[in-house]
């Protein structure tokens, strides 16, 4: 018998897995596909906005997309985030470029986060984590020594071809923005 099938049953049967592997709130697929790179095709998207308007990635065909990935409105890192994007949002706009933040939270939250922080960019929910599952930002995390599945703060720079252009996962909220700029080859 092939020693990783044997060892990959074994770890299932000690820790009395009955779902394959995958936890409770992990997205459909496992989490078990490599991360996006480089030159792949975009996954796509259907997601609603504060106000409850769909948007697909193909809504912004021909476009350059910012898709950023983060865990929750009004926390911290994520304010500090979406406040960087916002003023970096004119620079990213002269360049083509459109910014969509996505996070699990709704509607309301999202409205309130926008208002308080004057954000002009689109935010869309994502509640049972399918589109992040999609672009590999849900998975495995560590936090104090405990293992969760959660929102892996990730960005996607998205040509108009539909490509993904750059692949960033755990970013660092400060200076990110500055940090995508470049890659969109806008300094600001």
């Amino acid at each position: 018998m092939n020693w990783t099938v044997t060892m990959a049953f074994y770890i299932r049967k000690v820790k009395g897995s009955t779902d394959g592997g995958r936890h409770r709130n992990s997205p459909p697929d496992g989490g078990e596909r490599m991360k996006l790179k480089e030159g792949m095709k975009a996954p796509g998207f259907e997601l609603p906005d504060a106000r409850g308007k769909m948007h697909r990635l193909s809504d912004y065909a021909g476009k350059t997309v910012v898709l950023y990935f983060y865990p929750k409105d009004d926390t911290p890192g994520c304010t500090v985030e979406a406040c960087e994007f916002r003023d970096a949002e004119r620079h990213m706009a002269s360049k083509g470029a459109a910014v969509i933040g996505v996070s699990p939270d709704g509607a309301g939250s999202h409205e309130k986060f926008a208002q308080k922080y004057a954000l002009s960019f689109t935010l869309l929910s994502d509640p049972d984590h399918q589109v992040a599952g999609k672009y590999r930002a849900w998975g495995k995390k560590n936090f104090m020594g405990r293992e969760f599945d959660g929102l892996i703060r990730s960005t996607f720079v998205i040509g108009p071809d539909g490509n993904v252009k750059a692949a960033m996962y755990g970013v660092n909220p400060k200076g990110h923005a500055q940090e995508v700029l470049d890659k969109i080859g806008q300094r600001g």
